[in-house]
């Protein structure tokens, strides 16, 4: 079984801080350094680490070979990932003592995704496989159709969060991941409570809070309570969680599994600096037992 991803890929410029940036403040960094990220790339290299397979579908410009690269060395297929003329897509990220984050994305070549580019990844899928996309890329509607019509199970993280682009998905969902803000953001802009939604399975990440997980097909509801550690950097942790909770479903675990092990990622990957390329693998996340 595999999961195809349609993702975002992007340039990480990661700068350490004091505190977040206010309006009109000038801030000094004590560090900066360049990393593999995008909500996309993140993903695929945690479904890589937790030993699935992942297919990425995506895109960048003449300057982002190197990243290519680097999702090739994490053990993700970067076959249909196509080289186009606009730059690759980047994120400049602050990093507060602590822990948290503050970040601006230019979407570059993650825009330059097209139906055709999705259809030609998708040939090879069977109804055994996942589909997993995100909102920092291109032709998601078109992506989730193709997915939906050949029986794949449909995976959406609903950020960065856009009402409109979820409504428009919905309809062709198994399973929603969103955080506490986004699914309040969702019930607002639709005037539906989760447990309305036509989406069989929704994951809703609380932070300190742990995860909610809501079934609407048995009406069951339930909370998983979080790992407690110490953060460092917030980055990447809700990618994650998203990445390992996918390569665990794709490989046949029930949900509640599923979302232990994201927890439990999810839980080291805070007390790491960076994105993608601190990502942990499965042997680091069985050796923690966390949780």
């Amino acid at each position: 079984m595999t999961v195809f991803n349609l993702g975002s890929i992007n340039a990480d410029l990661f700068y350490d801080v004091p505190h977040l940036i206010a309006p009109g403040e000038t801030l000094a960094a004590t560090r900066h350094f360049r990393g593999l990220g995008g909500k996309g790339a993140n993903m695929s290299v945690a479904v890589a680490r937790a030993a699935s397979r992942v297919v990425h579908i995506g895109a960048v410009g003449a300057d982002g070979r190197w990243a290519v690269d680097r999702l090739l060395e994490y053990g993700v297929d970067t076959r249909h990932i196509v080289e186009v003329d606009d730059p690759t897509g980047h994120a400049i990220i602050m990093v507060a003592s602590d822990g948290e984050n503050a970040i601006l994305i230019h979407p570059g070549a993650n825009h330059a995704v097209t139906e055709t580019h999705i259809a030609d990844a998708l040939t090879e899928a069977t109804e055994a496989d996942t589909f997993l996309f995100q909102n920092e890329i291109s032709s998601q509607v078109a992506g989730a159709t193709q997915a939906s019509a050949r029986g794949m199970r449909v995976v959406y993280a609903a950020a960065p969060f856009d009402a409109q682009a979820v409504k428009a998905v919905l309809p062709l969902l198994d399973a929603l991941v969103m955080n506490e803000v986004e699914a309040r953001q969702l019930s607002d802009a639709i005037g539906v409570s989760l447990t309305d939604l036509p989406v069989r399975d929704i994951i809703v990440t609380l932070g300190a809070d742990g995860c909610r997980w809501l079934n609407t097909d048995t009406g069951e509801d339930q909370t998983f309570p979080a790992i407690p550690v110490t953060p460092v950097d917030t980055t990447g942790a809700g990618d994650t969680f998203t990445g390992y909770l996918v390569a665990a479903l794709d490989r046949g675990m029930p949900m509640e599994q599923a979302i232990s092990l994201g927890q439990q990622a999810g839980a080291i990957m805070v007390t790491r600096h960076g994105t993608a390329d601190v990502i942990p693998d499965l042997k680091d996340v069985q050796d923690a037992r966390l949780g």
